[in-house]
């Protein structure tokens, strides 16, 4: 069995200790290093990255504003697609949750993913927990998956996995995933871009300034140059 790096574990036990006060549909997004320390960014922009948070709360109170506790619903957004996760008690409730985050504000897209059935229990959400920090550090480990540019939720054993990718990445990720001990089902939730959209997205080096040599000074004070004859002043 792989022993993860020693940062890694520290940082599964952390993220085991937060989700058991928290919902287990939550995404986390971190880091990854490559060698070389590249570090890959999220490929959302600032704006984009504030707006799906307003998205995930719009959403949530739009919910709870019509069925209140009844109802075990989680939203999670990326680059304004809308993940509905959870269960509810009827097929009615389950369109009825569409139709209405479907109206948000900004939502361009809704992939609904609710089965019709008893809420999920406590230990099952602390299962879900752990099993998405075991995800994470799984891509964290693997040098050719940049952990930071996908979201990744779970419901009951269920991994969805959200993200601006290539199919290249895409492929690749599903398969660490598909690795990771307790996963039942892995479902794509991504947004594919081309390896020359990939490319465009890498930042640009900085252009160099031209440099102009600092002129040397003559004991008169005059710029010495090349054409400019050296004499030594008789003391």
């Amino acid at each position: 069995m792989k022993t993860f790096k020693q940062s890694t574990a520290s940082l599964l036990t952390t993220l085991v200790m937060c989700f058991g006060l928290a919902s287990c549909a939550a995404p986390l997004m971190f880091g990854g290093v490559v060698g070389g320390g590249m570090v890959a960014t999220d490929r959302r922009s600032p704006g984009i990255q504030v707006e799906d948070e307003a998205i995930e709360q719009r959403s949530a109170t739009a919910i709870r504003e019509n069925f209140g506790d009844k109802e075990h619903v989680s939203f999670t957004s990326f680059n304004r697609k809308l993940l509905i996760t959870g269960e509810v008690s009827s097929d009615r409730v389950r369109q009825q949750v569409q139709q209405l985050v479907s109206r948000v504000e900004n939502v361009r897209g809704v992939e609904n993913a609710l089965v019709v059935g008893f809420p999920s229990s406590f230990s099952e959400r602390a299962s879900d927990a752990l099993l998405v920090a075991k995800v994470k550090a799984a891509m964290v480990d693997t040098e050719d998956v940049f952990a930071n540019v996908y979201k990744v939720v779970a419901e009951r054993g269920t991994i969805y996995l959200m993200g601006r990718v290539t199919e290249r990445e895409a492929k690749r990720a599903t398969e660490v995933v598909r690795g990771v001990s307790g996963v039942k089902r892995v479902v794509m939730v991504f947004e594919y871009l081309s390896e020359s959209d990939l490319q465009a997205m890498k930042p640009k080096p900085l252009p160099t300034e031209p440099t102009t040599p600092t002129p040397v000074m003559t004991g008169a004070g005059v710029p010495l140059t090349t054409n400019s004859p050296v004499s030594t002043p008789v003391k």
